[in-house]
């Protein structure tokens, strides 16, 4: 692999004595800086009913995003599909890209981003099943196309932008990527959600991949969580802070989380080991060189080109050290097209 192209998936984490408007103001500037620092792509995610994840609604976000940087790709990483009209989704995104022509990408999940009870009060008649996740996206390509309509006439997705977004599915276990190999549409492995997804999803894309206007080839990248420090002692503060958290999400507990003090003198329980050796897989952690080894490993493994890292710390501070690191030892700023 002789160039790697980074983008970063941001969550807006509010972090302990922190507001909901200073995580999403952290989100804008982070979107800035990864323009600055050289990173491709600049992607939200939606959850729900979270108090600890102030990212609800990437559609809105997104505007303000993209009003803040110049050039960089913003987009969703991902919306939840079946919590959503597929009409409304093609119109926000029609109007994100007749704002910002040829900037905007709209990856896309079935996954709830929440608890079920949540999802169903999101979307009533979301009933949960592939059938009608499928039906979603063909019906969004109709509006993305122009050609959906009922005997009564068109159904045309408004504003009618001379482009449209770049499409992308989301997919942690790899059942997903049939789906976009058969639409014709990107591939985005989310390794940070399931560390044990294979090369093999990717394989499986290639092979099933049917051209598209939008993609004549297959493109897929992978997601994974990355925290790079100038030291090994700084990486491995910032791995056991990670690894803490992923820890409390499988708990349920979604935060406040104690300061970086507490967790580095916490003593993990046997239960918890065996848990963060089960999630290794999702982390990627170590100095700017081992950082650096590791995603060009992870790139030529999975055969992509493309990676976008989340990183989750106890401060700000730590969270851009890491992305500067990172575009310091791939020579971003350099290679950025």
């Amino acid at each position: 692999m002789t160039h790697i192209k980074l983008g970063i998936l941001d969550q807006s984490i509010v972090r302990q004595g922190s507001t909901v408007q200073e995580a999403i103001l952290e989100t804008v500037a982070t979107a800035k800086l990864a323009e600055e620092l050289g990173y491709s792509r600049f992607w939200v995610s939606e959850h729900h009913n979270s108090t600890f994840i102030a990212g609800s609604t990437p559609e809105v976000l997104m505007v303000k995003l993209a009003d803040a940087t110049n050039h960089i790709r913003i987009g969703s990483g991902g919306i939840m599909l079946p919590n959503h009209s597929a009409l409304k989704v093609a119109e926000n995104f029609r109007m994100l890209e007749t704002l910002f022509p040829g900037r905007i990408d709209l990856g896309m999940g079935r996954a709830p981003g929440t608890d079920r009870i949540t999802s169903s009060i999101l979307n009533p008649s979301n009933d949960f099943s592939e059938t009608s996740y499928l039906r979603q996206l063909e019906h969004l390509q109709h509006f993305f196309n122009d050609t959906a309509g009922t005997e009564r006439g068109f159904i045309y997705a408004t504003p009618q932008s001379a482009t449209i977004p770049m499409q992308w599915i989301l997919s942690s276990s790899g059942g997903s990527s049939s789906i976009a190999a058969r639409f014709g549409l990107g591939l985005a492995v989310a390794k940070f959600i399931n560390g044990f997804v294979r090369p093999d999803v990717v394989e499986t894309y290639r092979k099933q991949f049917r051209p598209s206007e939008q993609y004549p080839k297959p493109h897929a990248l992978l997601s994974v969580f990355v925290l790079c420090g100038e030291t090994e002692e700084k990486a491995r503060d910032l791995r056991k802070m990670m690894d803490y958290i992923l820890v409390e999400f499988e708990r349920g507990k979604f935060g406040p989380f104690p300061d970086a003090e507490t967790v580095r003198n916490y003593r993990f329980s046997a239960g918890e080991l065996e848990r963060i050796r089960y999630n290794s897989g999702r982390i990627i952690s170590g100095t700017a060189e081992d950082v650096k080894e590791q995603l060009t490993a992870l790139a030529n493994e999975f055969d992509v080109d493309e990676i976008i890292i989340s990183t989750m710390a106890d401060s700000a501070s730590n969270r851009v050290r890491s992305f500067e690191l990172v575009s310091e030892a791939f020579s971003l700023r350099e290679t950025v097209v």
